[in-house]
């Protein structure tokens, strides 16, 4: 076992982690190809929750069979959730306190998503842009999550090293992400469930995360 690192900086997934929004998601596709006349199965709901858009997309089309492109159902889908934050963007509980307590601690923070930069740049604006030193959009990457590339460029960007970073995602594809990244994660679920595993922390709610718990965390060995 490794000894665990001290904390130099936090980085947040931002749909489902921070912004109670991945329920807007799944409720947009549904919209948009019931308009082409296509019914969602709720079981691809956990399918398409945390990833690109693009795969998301391209799940979509081959599983409906939808006379359309990937880029022509990004556009339809982001306008519509375009709309949604339009009338209402909720916070997940204790978000907004997780965010004061970092940037009341001078801790450096960057918000990583696979969301594309027009629609981060409207939910910075609830979230406040001023809690973040570095964001990371989901079209700004080649490779995107699950891959490890966001939060590699999240960490160098920070100019901290990876293992000294706490993650704090709420999908499988978002911890597969940081953990081969070489972050430590908190995984908040929120769609869909997320496995326990080695070195990997799992809690109920932001509201069980502050500063003392993520350096406590920390200072745990990492594996092998």
């Amino acid at each position: 076992m490794a000894e665990g690192s001290a904390l130099r900086a936090v980085l947040l997934d931002m749909d489902g982690t921070l912004v109670d929004t991945e329920g807007f998601w799944w409720d947009v596709e549904v919209e948009v190809f019931g308009g082409l006349g296509h019914a969602l199965d709720e079981a691809w709901r956990h399918v398409v929750v945390g990833g690109p858009m693009t795969r998301s997309a391209a799940f979509l089309i081959e599983s409906t069979g939808a006379d359309l492109t990937v880029p022509e159902l990004t556009v339809l889908l982001n306008q519509g959730f375009e709309e949604r934050i339009g009338r209402a963007l909720p916070l997940m509980p204790g978000a907004s306190r997780l965010l004061a307590e970092l940037a009341a601690h001078d801790i450096p923070t960057a918000l990583v998503s696979a969301t594309h930069r027009r629609i981060m740049d409207r939910i910075l604006v609830s979230l406040g842009p001023e809690h973040f030193r570095l964001t990371i959009a989901g079209d700004e990457v080649e490779r995107t999550k699950p891959h490890p590339d966001p939060y590699l460029l999240a960490a160098a960007g920070l100019g901290v090293q990876p293992a000294e970073c706490a993650v704090i995602e709420d999908t499988a594809t978002g911890v597969a992400s940081a953990e081969a990244a070489g972050c430590r994660v908190v995984a908040v679920p929120s769609v869909a469930p997320i496995a326990p595993a080695d070195g990997r922390t799992i809690v109920a709610s932001l509201e069980e995360v502050d500063l003392a718990f993520l350096r406590d965390l920390m200072a745990l060995p990492m594996s092998a």
